[in-house]
Order: structure tokens, then C-alpha cells, then sequence
């Protein structure tokens, strides 16, 4: 295991919470309410195609769609969609990315 991509993960310039929501108690409205309020100064991107607008950022429809590759990327999606997700990240270049959510066997 390597440690290179660390400092993206603990000084990120940019992130995406991909599947973040407005539906209270979802995983994603959770931590879309967290990154809002961690005072986090770079860039945030909210991904789903359910929505236009969170909190007054454009949501952008999904990862292929971002202005540029998000450092971290926090992936709050159903297990069936993790694979793809984090393959699409990958092409674009993020360095790091984060699943929160329960994988159901």
C-alpha cells in the first residue's frame, strides 16, 4: 500500500460529494451538510441528477460533467453504482476517493 495520494485526502484543493442530496436523513444530505459546514475554502461540487441546485451550488448531473477533477470525491451512492463511479473518477484524475454507505451482501 502506498501513502502518495494521502495529502489529497488531508489538504484536498477541490471535492465532490457524488449522490449528495436534500432528502433528510440520506447519507447523501449528511454529508453534503458536512462539507458545507467543515469551512472547507476550495471548490465543492454537488453530483446527481436528480437536482439543479443544493444550498445554491449547481449540481452537476454526473462525474463525467464535473469543471475539473475534484481532489476527493465522497461517494454517497447505492454499492451497485461504486465501481463505476470510482472508474470514472479515476480517468478524470482524482486523486482520492471516499465511499460512505453500506455495502449489503
Amino acid at each position: 500500500m502506498t501513502v502518495r495520494h494521502l495529502d489529497a485526502l488531508f489538504q484536498p484543493r477541490s471535492v465532490a460529494v457524488v449522490g449528495a442530496s436534500s432528502r433528510a436523513g440520506s447519507i447523501g444530505a449528511m454529508v453534503w451538510a458536512r462539507v458545507l459546514d467543515g469551512a472547507f475554502d476550495g471548490p465543492v461540487w454537488p453530483v446527481n441528477p436528480k437536482y439543479r441546485e443544493l444550498n445554491g451550488h449547481v449540481v452537476v448531473a454526473d462525474v463525467d460533467r464535473l469543471p475539473a477533477p475534484p481532489s476527493v470525491a465522497v461517494i454517497c451512492t447505492p454499492p451497485a453504482t461504486w465501481a463505476g463511479i470510482v472508474r470514472k473518477l479515476g480517468e478524470l484524475g482524482t486523486r482520492v476517493a471516499v465511499i460512505v454507505g453500506e455495502a449489503r451482501t
